[in-house]
């Protein structure tokens, strides 16, 4: 038999799906709905904000759902199978239940294996890295996603006399999900899941709850899917529920035929907003995995996010931290004949941290971490850079989507000896990303650079200026300069001095310098 991976297990979940008497409603007394609406709209606050729970653990939501099968989700999430219960039960106690019927429900649990990683389940877990503990804990304690359209299905890895997932291989396992995780990453940022295990709970081996901002999203990564071989050969599902999230103080609005949610109640959006504990989406702490997850893992080779999402918690950190603003500053240097890169498109997002750590420890740590990120597609790279002649230390984390750079910020901030993050500064702050020298001129592009950082430490409103130079490959650098404002910096981007660098960088550096704005 094969070796049986072990598992960890978190929250217990139930959809629980209701359909509504219309004819019943309609020709129901005033009163009766009345009644039904406030203790409809009472039940379902007080289960949003997990007051119904001692410790305040779990989260909650309701969703229309359309078509024939069902008219109405609610969702629970709660730390035991009895609280779970419990809220089931709760529900048939109001007015509104009486209006409504049970056609289907799913229960199952959230899980980790030992796919995620063997130091969880073998060792001590205090000596468990931080961020894989903190991603743990999310997948174990998920928070709903704010994505209003949310899509539900069942599903098993087929066990036909023919093709049967269990008799494979880890490695044949592994190569399948490398595949479905290619197509997924394609996705990151649009779709977030939560993949909870039915195994012994239910008909099927997994339940699908996938929630994006666009419901095509969600239409077309299953579509996607369908052709990779993970899914068309061993992929086996039941029925699909598509449906849209709204406060329970839409709920009047709702059972009226109104559009929900109203956007009248919005509060955190969606009015009281799930109780949530941890995070949804993808860590960077990878580790090799796949398994019998219909996903693989999200945890690290493929994500076990089955579209390959990476996502996050932190700080909204892009190239600028106002894009209006940078767009605007963009155009003045384009005005002036200056090269500044664009906010999207050919452009990526960039996280930097200041660290006062010994560079050979923080160089190590930060290794640890590189080695997990380039599991995902967004990528683009991280390193550590010091700053040439002076001992400002610095952490420079680049991705191609915003809230890649976001997770990313939030693991690199428990680096030792993090002091400040690049836009945290008082002041304006630009930096030179990006300026790539050949390796024949690097010796003139340090000289430039000190004979420009004497024009600027006798520059008005300049404050501070470093160049970082990259560990590993000297010819990698990129400007930190720190002015008093906008108006103070963009009066020496206008400068012949200037002016005459940026000729200068042309005939000396390897490809198109990036100015990356935080302010």
């Amino acid at each position: 038999m094969a070796e049986v991976p072990q598992t960890d297990e978190g929250w217990y979940v139930l959809h629980d799906f209701r359909t509504i008497d219309w004819d019943a409603w309609r020709s129901a007394p005033e009163h009766d709905k009345q009644r039904a609406i406030r203790e409809g709209h009472e039940y379902l606050a007080a289960h949003e904000s997990v007051s119904d729970t001692a410790d305040g653990e779990g989260a909650s939501a309701i969703f229309s759902i359309l078509g024939h099968k069902a008219d109405l989700l609610i969702l629970h999430l709660r730390p035991t199978l009895d609280s779970l219960s419990r809220a089931e039960r709760q529900f048939e106690q109001t007015a509104l239940a009486g209006f409504t019927d049970q056609p289907t429900s799913y229960v199952s649990v959230t899980e980790v294996s030992g796919y995620v990683s063997d130091e969880y389940f073998e060792g001590d877990i205090e000596q468990v890295d931080t961020g894989l503990r903190r991603y743990i804990e999310g997948k174990l304690k998920p928070e709903l996603p704010d994505d209003e359209y949310v899509s539900f299905y069942p599903m098993s890895k087929r066990r036909g006399e023919t093709d049967n997932w269990y008799t494979l291989s880890f490695d044949e396992r592994a190569d399948l999900m490398a595949g479905h995780g290619s197509t997924g990453k394609q996705y990151a940022g649009k779709i977030k899941q939560i993949i909870s295990s039915s195994v012994g709970f239910d008909n099927h081996e997994w339940g699908v709850t996938l929630f994006a901002a666009d419901p095509t999203d969600i239409k077309d990564i299953v579509y996607e899917m369908r052709f990779d071989e993970a899914t068309s050969k061993y992929g086996e599902f039941d029925d699909f529920y598509i449906g849209r999230r709204f406060p329970p103080q839409d709920l009047l609005a709702y059972l009226e035929g109104e559009t929900v949610p109203t956007g009248e109640h919005d509060t955190d959006g969606h009015g009281t907003a799930g109780h949530a504990h941890g995070e949804t989406e993808a860590s960077p702490h990878g580790h090799n995995q796949t398994g019998d997850h219909p996903h693989g893992q999200e945890h690290g080779h493929h994500g076990d996010h089955p579209h390959g999402e990476s996502h996050a918690h932190g700080d909204n950190t892009n190239t600028g931290a106002d894009e209006n603003s940078d767009d605007a500053i963009r155009g003045e240097l384009a005005d002036l004949n200056i090269y500044a890169g664009k906010p999207h498109g050919e452009d990526v997002y960039a996280t930097v941290l200041y660290s006062e750590a010994d560079g050979d420890d923080l160089f190590e740590e930060v290794d640890g971490l590189r080695k997990n990120f380039d599991h995902y597609g967004s990528h683009v790279k991280t390193a550590v850079y010091g700053a040439k002649g002076g001992n400002r230390t610095a952490v420079v984390s680049i991705w191609e989507t915003a809230s890649a750079a976001e997770t990313a910020a939030g693991f690199l901030s428990e680096l030792p000896g993090i002091v400040e993050r690049a836009g945290e500064e008082s002041g304006f702050g630009t930096m030179g990303m990006f300026y790539t020298v050949k390796p024949d001129s690097r010796e003139d592009f340090v000289e430039k650079f000190g004979t420009v950082g004497g024009v600027l430490a006798e520059t008005e409103g300049h404050m501070e200026t470093d160049l970082m130079v990259n560990r590993e490959d000297e010819n990698d650098m990129f400007i930190a300069s720190q002015w008093r404002s906008k108006d103070d910096a963009m009066g020496f981007f206008r400068s012949d001095a200037f002016r005459n660098t940026v000729q200068w960088g042309r005939d000396v550096l390897a490809d198109r310098p990036r100015h990356v704005f935080l302010a």
